[in-house]
């Protein structure tokens, strides 16, 4: 193909210049825009400015509807770190903040700030800065509020690309001044009407980075523009170098400028400032001169209005004012014009109405027509010409990369880097099979990007899943180790009750643990031990009077009354009145310990009574009765109370009653307690 140039052939006048591999040199179609000088718009009749001008995050509305704002007050704040400020491009009122269609490739509405104009284009107070002699680190802070991104294309925020107090480690500035694409001459015309601009600004941001050397790199087919910056160079006396370049696309690119005007290759996994460069747009620069100079925010771009149009020229159009505003000042479109394109015939997007406004990236706007922009054929299959591969500025195989992405094998296209390419359409320009190859690479770069999203995501679910599972497993195992720790406790207190209850008989182990949970007084423990004397008492009285009745059974029929000396008889009798004797040292020591007292003899004789007149029957039922007064008269000797006192006898039974009460309430919370924790050991 005729368009396809020697690059040896090329570079072969060119002086310091190093040629990158690849390239193509499709028309130029720049005269048609250049014969006008730049055009100022009035003001249009609304204004509307996307939030999402910029690469980043999108700012945050400060403003709210019906609030009046003047030109160039802040009415989006940047949010986060890479993201820019958005201003008002002229006075008005806040009529809307609400969703419409912006200038981008999927034609979906976007948050927007519409300001009514009201035609006085009144600014605010302007601040310049006196930035020769301010600190760096203010000055790049200050940017922050500027809202000036790269105005190149890439609308990167620049008051991320400069560095405070001159610690960058950029040591060499360049400044992109090639406009390689066709039909776009923004940067041209800016360059032959406001070189000495252009040439201040570079100044600063050389002042910012602390750069030592500065170099524009111009394209040759631009003579004029070249001219000017030489111009404006000397007068200011600058220390600046412009280097002509071949007209050669993608030279505008920043890595292959770099390449073309220092020989430097930037690793494709590197940025340039970490080799000690950085690029610069000449409308970019601009921005910086007049924020700083002036004290203007970032409000208007020059704008390339051309193509299939009455009169194609230049424009500096405010921010947010409706495409068609800048159509109809241009002379209107011709009668076949199809669409309308953003950008230029390469790298550009069909734009989804004729409705959207004028933002931070759009450098040039195309009336296309089927004559100017045929539609494309259909694709036919890939030849394997190579001659896509002979184009790619990047080296990379095209035509393998086509083959990945069409058989979704993402990742042996990533294998063969595919985020590598720049996406400049020369392989789609020379491939004679007329295959759309960009948009098979960016389908590819779209889909790689969900995947590793969703595999991020993926990762973020499974590490939080596995905290999960790890936090159940350490509070089962937490537990399991308290049941452990209680299921011992709980067998070491068992074990140390059957220890101390070994000799002790049953009726009396539930008082013992009683007495033991509780904290009963040492008087308890005392009437405690009585009581267990006189079971044993009792028993061995049992035994005896046992025995005794085996002894008299052969006797019974003849009814015969032993007689009272009889040793087995004085024996059992001793046996019994010693047992009714310990019985009552127990009962009355429980009383006394409790706080209790019996009201008077008789009630402390009647449980005596019961027992000897049980006594006293077994002993008639074998002929060894004793008269009921004598045993009786000697049990209530035994029981009769100290205080006499028939007030102190009734508040001690109270106070026993009272005693007596909490002592049940005890045992039955304890039982209660040892029925839960055996239950918490069986689960």
């Amino acid at each position: 193909m005729n368009t396809i140039v020697n690059i040896a052939k090329l570079f072969k006048s060119a002086k310091e210049i190093f040629p990158f591999h690849g390239g193509v040199h499709p028309p130029e179609n720049k005269a048609q825009s250049t014969q006008l000088p730049i055009g100022q718009l009035p003001i249009p009749e609304k204004i509307v400015l996307p939030l999402r001008q910029h690469v980043g995050n999108i700012p945050k509305v400060k403003v709210s509807v019906g609030d009046y704002v003047l030109k160039g007050q802040l009415i989006a704040e940047a949010e986060g770190t890479v993201s820019a400020a958005i201003h008002a491009s002229t006075s008005g009122i806040v009529s809307a903040v609400s969703d419409a269609i912006i200038p981008h490739p999927s034609g979906l509405p976007d948050r927007c700030i519409t300001i009514t104009p009201d035609g006085l284009d009144k600014w605010i107070e302007k601040t310049p800065q006196d930035w020769r002699n301010a600190e760096r680190k203010s000055l790049v802070a200050s940017l922050r509020l500027s809202g000036i991104v790269g105005l190149g294309g890439a609308t990167f925020p620049t008051h991320i690309k400069l560095r405070a107090d001159g610690k960058s480690g950029v040591h060499t500035l360049v400044i992109n001044a090639a406009e390689c694409e066709p039909y776009i001459t923004c940067d041209d015309m800016l360059m032959r009407e406001r070189a000495d601009e252009i040439v201040k600004g570079i100044t600063i941001a050389q002042y910012l980075l602390g750069a030592e050397k500065v170099i524009v790199g111009v394209e040759d087919n631009k003579p004029e523009a070249a001219a000017g910056l030489k111009s404006a160079i000397s007068e200011l006396n600058a220390q600046i170098q412009v280097k002509i370049v071949p007209t050669l696309y993608p030279s505008g690119d920043a890595r292959r400028l770099v390449h073309l005007v220092l020989g430097t290759e930037i690793p494709y996994d590197k940025r340039s400032t970490e080799v000690g460069l950085q690029v610069f747009n000449v409308a970019t620069v601009v921005a910086l001169y007049r924020y700083f100079e002036l004290g203007e925010p970032s409000i208007s771009r020059i704008v390339s209005m051309t193509g299939n149009v009455q009169n194609p020229q230049n424009f500096e159009v405010l921010f947010g004012t409706p495409m068609l505003h800048l159509v109809q000042a241009a002379g209107g479109a011709k009668a076949n014009t199809t669409h309308f394109i953003m950008g230029g015939p390469m790298m550009g997007f069909d734009l989804p109405t004729a409705e959207v406004p004028i933002t931070k990236a759009a450098n040039c706007i195309i009336a296309a027509s089927p004559s100017l922009f045929a539609p494309p054929p259909p694709a036919m299959p890939c030849i394997r010409c190579a001659r896509c591969a002979d184009a790619c500025p990047v080296n990379l195989q095209p035509q393998e990369l086509y083959w990945f992405a069409k058989s979704d094998n993402f990742e042996k296209a990533n294998d063969y880097k595919l985020f590598d390419c720049i996406e400049c359409g020369a392989c789609s320009y020379v491939c004679p099979s007329d295959i759309p190859l960009v948009q098979y690479y960016r389908y590819a770069k779209s889909e790689i990007i969900a995947l590793d999203k969703a595999k991020e995501a993926a990762d973020l679910a499974r590490e939080r899943n596995d905290f999960r599972l790890a936090r159940i497993e350490r509070e089962k195992q937490e537990r399991a180790q308290k049941h452990a720790e209680r299921a011992q406790a709980g067998k070491a207190e068992a074990a140390k009750t059957e220890t101390g209850t070994k000799a002790e008989p049953k009726i009396d182990q539930s008082d013992e643990k009683l007495n033991t949970n509780n904290g009963l007084s040492s008087g308890a423990d005392d009437a405690k031990k009585a009581a267990i004397a006189a079971a044993i008492e009792r028993a061995k009285a049992l035994k005896a009077a046992a025995k005794s009745e085996s002894t008299s059974e052969a006797t019974t029929e003849q009814k015969v009354k032993p007689k009272k000396s009889a040793p087995d008889d004085d024996d059992a009798k001793k046996a019994l009145i010693a047992a009714a004797i310990e019985r009552a040292k127990a009962q009355k020591a429980a009383a006394l310990a409790a706080g209790n007292a019996p009201k008077n003899v008789a009630d402390a004789a009647e449980p005596v009574k019961k027992e000897i007149e049980e006594i006293e029957a077994r002993r008639q039922s074998v002929g060894l009765a004793e008269p009921k007064e004598a045993a009786l008269n000697k049990e209530t000797e035994l029981i009769k109370p100290n205080n006499t006192d028939a007030a102190a006898d009734k508040q001690a039974l109270i106070a026993a009653a009272i005693a007596r009460a909490k002592a049940q309430k005890a045992a039955a919370d304890a039982a209660k307690s040892v029925q839960s924790d055996s239950k918490t050991e069986k689960e």
